[in-house]
C-alpha cells in the first residue's frame, strides 16, 4: 500500500494591489508577481493590467494603486503561502484570491494580455531613461558655458515728453 497522495490543483483568480512606487518601474513590478507565483508553485495562465486608480482609502500612505488581474492553477494547499508571500511583499498592498472554476478556458484567455504589459514594460523603461537623461542634462558641474550666460537686457529707450516739440530748443535759465 502506497502513502503517495494525489495533489489536488485548481483554477484560481487573482486581483493584485501594487503600490504608485513598485509601478513605476512595471517590469520589476511583473516579475515579483511572477516570483510569488513560482514560489507557490502556481502556473499562470493569462495575466494583464486591469486598471490604475484613486483608492477608496489609504493604505500604507498610499492614495493611489495599481490592479494586476491574473489566473493561475496552483496547488490548494499553496494558496495560503501565495497570499502570506504578498503580505511580506513590499510592493503589493494587497491580494484577493478567489475560485475560478467556473469559467471557461476561453473566457479565461480573453483575459490575458501579457504583450500588451510587455509593450508597457519597455515604454516605462524608455520613459525612465529619457527622463534620467533630461534630468542629467539640466545638471552641469563648474561655471556656466557662455552660451547659457542670459544677455543682459538692454535699457529701454527713455521717452520724450509729449507736449515739447522734437525741434523746440532746450530752455536754459540765464
Amino acid at each position: 500500500m502506497s502513502t503517495d497522495t494525489e495533489v489536488r490543483t485548481g483554477v484560481y483568480e487573482g486581483m493584485f494591489l501594487a503600490t504608485q512606487a513598485a509601478a513605476a518601474s512595471f517590469g520589476d513590478l511583473i516579475e515579483h508577481i511572477n516570483t510569488i507565483f513560482e514560489r507557490a508553485n502556481a502556473e499562470v495562465i493569462s495575466m494583464k493590467k486591469w486598471d490604475e486608480r484613486r483608492l477608496a482609502y489609504e493604505m500604507d500612505k498610499q492614495k493611489r494603486g495599481v490592479y494586476i488581474l491574473t489566473y493561475f492553477n496552483c496547488p490548494t494547499d499553496m494558496v495560503a503561502h501565495l497570499e502570506r508571500d504578498v503580505q511580506i511583499s513590499d510592493k503589493l498592498l494587497r491580494v484577493l484570491v478567489t475560485s475560478a472554476e467556473h469559467l471557461s478556458e476561453e473566457e479565461i484567455a480573453a483575459h490575458n494580455d501579457r504583450a500588451g504589459l510587455e509593450t508597457e514594460t519597455k515604454l516605462k523603461a524608455e520613459a525612465g531613461d529619457a527622463d534620467a537623461n533630461a534630468s542629467s542634462s539640466k545638471v552641469h558641474l563648474g561655471a556656466p558655458v557662455a552660451s547659457e550666460i542670459a544677455a543682459p537686457a538692454e535699457p529701454a529707450p527713455e521717452a520724450a515728453p509729449e507736449d515739447a516739440p522734437e525741434d523746440a530748443p532746450e530752455a536754459t535759465d540765464a
